[in-house]
């Protein structure tokens, strides 16, 4: 099995991965499994069921604008999210839905699309079952989809064996754990960028692979970009009110808040980073999922921090970081999970801040040993952490959470590159630990939004 960084790094629209991301591409993939088999015109009507974690929290987190979409033929890269919300409400105000941007069918989303919040499919918390019928109630296509985290999206005949999506293709340096790759990286005198950029050739050139990996950033400077100049509340009904814009401007006119810790006002930028992106993201925004959308605020804003703080800072330090964060992300997905319905919310944003903290710490020239410490020290601070989103939304602990955690990745480098590489507990140990903490974890502390915060706020 391979996983490509742009696998673990895809562009996106918010809020979420796996509730909007992956649902998306599912009702894509069941679209044009209709069209290869020459049934779309056949189909008069569409039936979606979204279990578990996705029909607990999926209202909140857009899953159905996102099934929608994809049943008409968008997928999450390529569409631009500005459109998804009045082409929702166009579907629902007309009651028809277009297969594939091309054939037209009625749609009753009350009687077409159920939630069901308290069932789960077997594999995976976020399941989802799609149904064909043709003008007779015939079933002309079936398919059950889970969404496993990050994006990925596997069917059933996949969710018993490893629940990602099986790539076969051969690697020069293939590598399952953090010891396997320490073990290549020291007997081929590479790091663990130089590594990946060899196993991403597996599939495209050089050039093609660096080229992409700038588009990412690119992206991703474009999402904070975005996040510091748009104001107001975000949606859902919470009325949670975006900072970004008056924290830029607070920032940027050197207020008195300064005089508090002049020695620390890097992080206020970081704080600001974070914000920016995880606001755009709970506002349905173009962003980059890295690894998922709930933590997709700390890999880049620990990268702008690299990019306007570190000296010497350059693009071939962005390819680096990114490569060696990607390389810390498969351990992730080979081996726990990066699904917060699945393992928490340890499983994104303690994955997400260590993975910045390995590409910090490679991006300033750490050895492969202090990258792995780096990326130790991100995660075992994040061991037990809850996913609780309140009221479903990806807001409130989520958008804050990302700011410490990319505070949390920093400081993880830097103490990795205060010492040599050597450590107590492996990068392995604490992966293994963290899914088995999942695993051991209550279902209302995993998404489901039955617990903690999601609760005790609602309550109070």
């Amino acid at each position: 099995m391979a996983i490509s960084l742009f696998d673990m790094l895809k562009i996106g629209i918010g809020p979420s991965s796996s509730h909007t991301v992956g649902p998306m591409a599912a009702a894509y993939r069941f679209v044009q499994g209709l069209i290869a088999d020459a049934q779309l015109t056949a189909v008069q009507r569409i039936d979606i069921q979204l279990y578990g974690s996705l029909g607990a929290t999926g209202k909140g987190h857009g899953t159905g604008p996102a099934v929608l979409m994809g049943l008409e033929g968008h997928q999450p890269d390529q569409i631009d999210p500005a459109i998804v919300l009045p082409r929702t409400d166009a579907i629902r105000e007309q009651g028809q839905l277009l297969l594939n941007g091309e054939h037209s069918i009625a749609f009753n989303e009350r009687a077409d699309l159920t939630y069901h919040k308290k069932e789960s499919l077997p594999f995976h918390p976020n399941g989802m079952t799609f149904f064909a019928f043709d003008a007779n109630g015939g079933i002309v296509r079936e398919r059950t989809y889970y969404s496993v985290g990050g994006g990925f999206v596997v069917d059933e005949s996949a969710a018993g064996a490893d629940r990602i999506v099986e790539d076969k293709t051969p690697l020069p340096y293939p590598f399952k754990t953090g010891d396997d790759l320490l073990k290549q990286c020291q007997a081929n005198q590479l790091s663990i960028a130089e590594l990946m950029l060899a196993n991403e050739q597996a599939w495209r050139s050089e050039t093609d692979v660096r080229d992409g990996i700038l588009h990412i950033w690119q992206v991703m400077q474009e999402c904070v970009q975005n996040g510091i100049h748009n104001e107001g509340v975000l949606p859902g009904g919470l009325k949670v009110k975006r900072r970004a814009a008056a924290l830029y401007a607070s920032l940027t006119a050197h207020d008195r808040l300064d005089l508090i810790s002049p020695s620390l006002s890097a992080l206020d930028w970081v704080n600001l980073y974070a914000l920016a992106v995880n606001e755009e993201n709970a506002a349905g925004g173009r962003m980059v999922t890295a690894p998922t959308n709930g933590a997709a605020g700390i890999i880049p804003a620990v990268l702008h921090y690299y990019w306007h703080w570190c000296p010497n800072a350059d693009e071939d330090g962005v390819i680096r970081f990114l490569l060696t964060a990607a390389a810390i992300g498969i351990l992730f997905k080979e081996n726990a999970s990066i699904s917060g319905a699945e393992v928490g919310c340890q499983g994104e944003v303690g994955s997400a801040c260590a993975m910045a903290a390995a590409g910090l710490a490679a991006a300033t020239g750490a050895t492969p040993e202090q990258v792995e410490n780096a990326a130790e020290i991100g995660m075992e601070h994040h061991l037990g952490l809850t996913c609780d989103p309140i009221g479903g939304l990806v807001q409130v602990p989520c958008i804050e959470r990302n700011a410490i955690g990319a505070v949390k990745a920093i400081n993880a480098a830097v103490m990795a590159m205060r010492g040599n590489g050597e450590h107590f507990v492996s990068l392995d140990k604490v992966i293994r630990t963290m899914r088995d903490t999942g695993r051991d974890m209550l279902d209302k502390y995993k998404e489901t939004s039955r617990g903690g915060l999601a609760v005790n706020v609602i309550e109070c």
